[in-house]
């Protein structure tokens, strides 16, 4: 039977439905916020999957066209793989919900958020995590939820809870949290250089809307949740549990002391080796939980050493980096690079600029007017370098994720387009991992810009941090590294200027976290980051001035909407003869700007002032050199401008006699003329004569200077002609003479 449960939230009705659609999954909800509506499913497998040594949670975020009113692009009418919109909301959701299963769940577990209706003002991602916490919380899935999810905006000095969005339009604060009435399981933020305490103030009032969330749900699992499936405890083998403790637990601990990644992770692997082969006849399916145990005994070596000894695996002080190097400009023919090294991890970072409307990424998503992007930020993760053999796949969704991150940092320090006219796109491919290479793309991504010539507002460097709590005790953790993020409880990532924050990343495994643990963990990253733009600013502190010469030139101008078409012609005739003279690239916006690229400045120039001349009004006084494009009787057509003529009369051609026009000029002469007048048919009239009389004013232009020694030439040439008697006046006429000459004939005389 179908049951409607409602709650307000950041003063925004929210209702819950369950029990009529999608009703074969293990649990539903049909979730609504204003025009909004998603549909969330989550489902169980029958058994659980024998050999995994993970769990096996699967999230999708499925984006309908239809639930906003469009039709998929392309010649396949359909939806296609999902977005990178889509997949970084799978991974949010995935990242609020995994830590809350059971250690042990080996069962699969598929959770799907179809979004069925968008109305464009309240976004769906935030509504479906709410969502899929009521599905897991009402369905028999071991879940050990619910949590709440809120997004907060800041806008005007105030916190805005839940914020539409077009209000998000004008936040310096994009924050997504998720959580449980213990703490906060998830964070993902977005800033303009906020201060590290403001997103302090921020996370806490998100965990008090983030409780009334779960005791709402809490309240809809009474009335209508089912018992949850029992999974029974793993299996204990207690001869193996106590021969590797007794045995090798001293081993473990010093292994997990080795500096170095690759001796380290060889170290373990034969202490495991050795453990097989003592249980090889007595227990010789052991390997898998001999794998499994040596994991445990690793994690609880690694958190004994940071909370009782106060030392790390690499030796470090908590709050020491690792050693960094810095290099820009590694690469001849790119147009920007960066190789940033961290300890073992190693960033390779490449910028390649490109033209408006012809190299940005066009976005086909669910929002009606989703601007294209100016930049973009691409994350590669290699299988060498974390020393593996897999094969070269497209980029997962972990790959996409760092990108976003990333991208998210840096992007606030884009020029405007008005400012820098260029699309500009990122590439990071790590070369080496162990730990926080996200961060080091943000500062190899910042070096790589600025090496370009990109001139960013600041530079932007990222850092990750850990905890591991246990006890009452605490660790906080500067520059993790990969054995840390994996056994530790918290693994925060922290990006900004020296001015504040661009963007936080937060994945928490450890319960409530107080606001003192929250100061001291964000204060240490801002002490780290600011020490890592130090070191940065030794390789390069500021954008080049000028971008690389690998880079295409580009120019913008704007023109009148009105005269777009003057520009294209009909059928493109006219843009693709400006391509084909000049090698230039050229795109016009429907708003009158038109970008215009090129790998030689000359030719960007050449096209700029071809497409200027096709679009600017001729005024009387003006100069032009044209050219000669017919003859009539009384005069010459010349065209001053690409597409605008004007009429040469005969008796403003020269001081002189001209007897006829063949006389003077022939099809494709240039011609030194002044505009004399635009008569109210908007015809252009020209004349030679005049133009010659004011030498003063040609002698101020470079271009006229130069035309000036042939039309001299040319007034001396028509100086020999002989004179001749001028046409007759009309009056003059005897009657009964045929008209000559254009002289219209008087019909009624004959």
């Amino acid at each position: 039977m179908a049951e409607t449960f409602s709650l307000e939230i950041g003063g925004k009705a929210v209702s819950f439905e369950t029990g009529r659609m999608a009703k074969q999954a293990n649990a539903s909800i049909l979730a609504q916020c204003g025009e909004t509506v998603v549909l969330v499913t989550s489902v169980m497998s029958d058994k659980p999957r024998e050999g995994l040594d993970f769990f096996p949670l699967l999230v999708d975020y499925e984006e309908r066209y239809y639930s906003a009113g469009k039709i998929p692009g392309g010649f396949i009418k359909r939806e296609g793989r999902p977005s990178e919109s889509a997949v970084l909301s799978a991974r949010v959701i995935d990242r609020s919900i995994r830590s809350l299963f059971p250690e042990h769940m080996r069962y699969d577990i598929h959770v799907v958020s179809t979004v069925l209706s968008v109305d464009q003002v309240i976004a769906p991602n935030i509504l479906s995590i709410n969502a899929v916490s009521a599905a897991l919380a009402i369905s028999d899935i071991p879940w050990n939820g619910p949590i709440g999810a809120v997004k907060i905006g800041f806008l005007d000095g105030s916190f805005v809870v839940n914020p539409t969005e077009q209000e998000m339009l004008q936040s310096t604060l994009d924050l997504t949290v998720a959580g449980h009435k213990g703490g906060i399981t998830m964070v993902e933020a977005g800033a303009q250089e906020v201060p590290e305490s403001l997103l302090i103030d921020a996370l806490e009032l998100a965990q008090s809307e983030i409780n009334k969330i779960v005791d709402f749900i809490l309240e809809m699992r009474e009335k209508t949740g089912k018992d949850k499936f029992l999974i029974p405890e793993p299996v204990r083998v207690a001869e193996i549990d106590d021969w590797v403790t007794a045995n090798l637990w001293n081993d473990i601990y010093s292994a997990i002391q080795i500096h170095g990644k690759a001796e380290r992770s060889a170290a373990l692997s034969a202490i495991s080796q050795r453990a097989s082969e003592r249980f090889l006849e007595s227990h010789p399916d052991s390997k898998p939980y001999i794998a499994g145990l040596m994991d445990e005994l690793t994690k609880k070596g690694v958190r004994k050493l940071i909370l009782d000894d106060k030392r790390r695996a690499d030796g470090r002080a908590m709050d020491e980096l690792r050693p960094i190097s810095c290099e820009a400009g590694v690469l001849p023919r790119t147009h920007g690079s960066a190789l940033f090294t961290r300890g073992e991890t190693q960033s390779l970072s490449v910028t390649t600029l490109g033209m408006v409307g012809t190299d940005d990424q066009m976005l086909d998503g669910l929002k009606w007017d989703e601007p294209a992007k100016r930049f973009i930020l691409h994350y590669n993760f290699p299988p060498y370098s974390v020393g593996e053999v897999r094969p070269m796949r497209g980029p997962g969704r972990r790959e996409i994720g760092h990108g976003a991150l990333a991208e998210r940092a840096l992007r606030v320090m884009m020029p405007s387009e008005e400012e820098f006219p260029y699309v500009v796109r990122m590439v990071s491919d790590i070369l080496e991992s162990n730990g926080s290479s996200s961060m080091a793309s943000v500062c190899g991504g910042s070096l790589s810009m600025m090496d370009a010539g990109v001139p960013i507002k600041k530079p932007v460097a990222g850092i990750a941090m850990g905890l591991i709590a246990d006890d009452g005790k605490f660790g906080i953790l500067t520059d993790i590294q990969g054995l840390e993020d994996h056994y530790g409880d918290m693994d925060f990532k922290v990006a900004g200027t020296k001015d504040g924050v661009t963007a936080l990343q937060m994945d928490n495994k450890a319960g409530g976290i107080t606001r003192s643990v929250l100061e001291q963990a964000l204060g240490q990253a801002q002490s780290a980051r600011l020490r890592i733009l130090e070191i940065m600013d030794g390789a390069l502190d500021r954008a080049r001035d000028e971008i690389s010469p690998n880079a295409p030139r580009i120019l913008t101008l704007s023109i009148d909407p009105e005269k777009i078409r003057d520009v294209i012609g009909p059928g493109g005739k006219i843009i693709r003869s400006i391509v084909a003279q000049t090698g230039a690239k050229i795109d016009v916006g429907d708003d009158g700007r038109v970008f215009i690229s090129a790998m030689e400045s000359d030719s960007a120039h050449a096209a700029m002032k071809i497409i200027s001349d096709l679009t600017r009004e001729v005024k009387a006084g003006e100069f032009f050199v044209g050219k000669v494009t017919r003859m009539i009787n009384f005069g010459a057509f010349v065209e001053i401008l690409p597409g605008k003529e004007g009429l040469l009369h005969v008796s403003e051609i020269s001081v002189n006699h001209i007897p006829k026009i063949d006389d003077a000029f022939s099809v494709g002469d240039d011609v030194l003329v002044v505009v004399k007048e635009i008569d109210d048919m908007n015809r252009i009239n020209l004349s030679r004569r005049r133009a010659l009389d004011q030498k003063e004013t040609i002698l101020a232009d470079a271009a006229l200077v130069s035309q000036l020694p042939s039309e001299l030439e040319r007034e001396e040439r028509y100086s020999t002609f002989p004179k001749g008697e001028s046409a007759p006046r009309r009056d003059q006429r005897p009657s009964g003479d045929r008209p000559r000459n254009g002289y219209r004939s008087d019909r009624r005389s004959r």
